[in-house]
């Protein structure tokens, strides 16, 4: 399969077959509606479709956690798209193996194809290292997850979906300051992972500018297992609330050692990226736990439980917030080549960069305008073993 030629062939065919197809169907609102494309002839199409490269961690310590529930996501939007649309989407896969080295490489792969787009990545480590082989070569990469603070800012062809921690973050501060009303709090977050230490970061930032005392900070380790002497200190500083930044595995195991320990019992945890895979693998540690989320199952958005009933249907569990944010993320997408009418990556990327009030399953998404995700951050609290609205 010759990428590059059909990439070729569907610039040239572009304005005549897009304009016909993509932007006939209602498969979703335009994100220009204003816009009026005049009628164009019948015209032949790309037998293979617009290759999308998509990047996640199929092997590896990331493929349970983040890479399958994205890429069950993501097939799961294709379809939806493709069933409408005479011009499919053709993912070519590629596997970042949990791993920085293997993102670089799936990534520069897809660039020596020639795919105009590439979406995935989930662990902000991996894309500050990969994505700038994309924004270099003029390819559209589209992370559905990552969150540590300014990534976007890599380049004009770099956009993300998930909400960035300076976001949502400073957001779940000034909802929970303001009902539970804590002075002294404690933090503890993974040195070594990107993520982590931005989530750290702008928790501390928030919390000063509430007039929050920092008691003490903590730091993990990736890969770590034994967080009981941290945990101690903590428990000695008796905080009002705890602070956790951290990725699913060090998180549980914080969480766990925490409530070992009696730390739940008179401290309020929050964990801004704790989810239903950690509250099942954490029990009763997490009851009582604050997380900060950009999607719940709980939303009546439009499309939202239409979406988590699909995916139920198809793999017999429920969808989990990174197979939400990737579904989200090539509706988003193919409605940018919609309003392109281009396969071309450049074209694609300005109309990425238009998105306004789009309307999708996480809420009305934009992109500020160094590509980063702007819809409603939402705040929750587990009760009785699950993850309910904070209220």
């Amino acid at each position: 399969m010759n990428i590059r030629r059909i990439i070729t062939f569907a610039s040239v065919l572009a304005i005549v077959v897009l304009a016909i197809g993509l932007s006939s169907c209602e498969r979703m609102p335009s994100m220009m509606p204003d816009a009026e494309t005049p009628p164009m002839p019948d015209a032949p199409m790309p037998d293979e479709g617009i290759p999308i490269g998509l990047v996640v961690s199929l092997t590896g310590k990331d493929a349970e956690l983040y890479g399958l529930p994205m890429k069950r996501g993501f097939e799961l939007a294709q379809e939806e798209i493709n069933m409408l649309s005479p011009i499919p989407l053709m993912f070519i896969p590629a596997d970042d193996q949990s791993s920085e080295a293997g993102a670089i490489k799936a990534v520069q792969q897809l660039v020596d194809q020639g795919v105009p787009a590439i979406v995935g990545i989930a662990i902000s480590d991996y894309l500050e290292d990969a994505f700038p082989i994309a924004q270099e070569a003029g390819v559209v990469a589209f992370s559905s997850v990552s969150s540590a603070a300014g990534l976007s800012s890599i380049g004009d062809y770099v956009f993300r979906a998930g909400l960035a921690v300076d976001i949502i973050n400073p957001n779940g501060v000034t909802i929970t300051h303001g009902k539970l009303g804590y002075e002294k709090v404690a933090l503890i977050y993974d040195a070594e992972d990107t993520y982590s230490v931005s989530s750290n970061d702008e928790l501390k930032k928030a919390l000063e500018a509430s007039d929050v005392e920092i008691l003490i900070q903590e730091t993990i380790q990736t890969g770590e297992t034994d967080f009981t002497e941290q945990s101690t200190n903590i428990m000695n500083m008796a905080p009002d609330a705890l602070f956790v930044s951290a990725l699913s595995v060090e998180m549980t195991q914080v969480v766990i050692q925490a409530g070992d320990l009696g730390i739940p019992d008179t401290v309020q945890l929050i964990v801004p990226d704790l989810g239903e895979t950690e509250i099942e693998k954490v029990g009763d540690a997490a009851e009582g736990a604050i997380a900060f989320t950009g999607w719940t199952a709980l939303s009546n958005i439009p499309g939202n439980q239409d979406f988590i009933e699909k995916y139920q249907a198809k793999h017999g569990i429920d969808p989990e917030p990174w197979a939400a944010q990737s579904y989200a993320t090539l509706h988003i997408l193919a409605a940018a080549i919609e309003n392109a009418q281009s396969a071309d990556a450049a074209a694609i990327r300005d109309a990425l960069a238009q998105t306004m009030d789009f309307p999708t399953i996480l809420g009305n998404f934009s992109f500020d305008p160094n590509g980063e995700a702007v819809y409603d951050p939402i705040v929750l609290m587990v009760k009785d073993g699950a993850l309910q609205l904070f209220e």
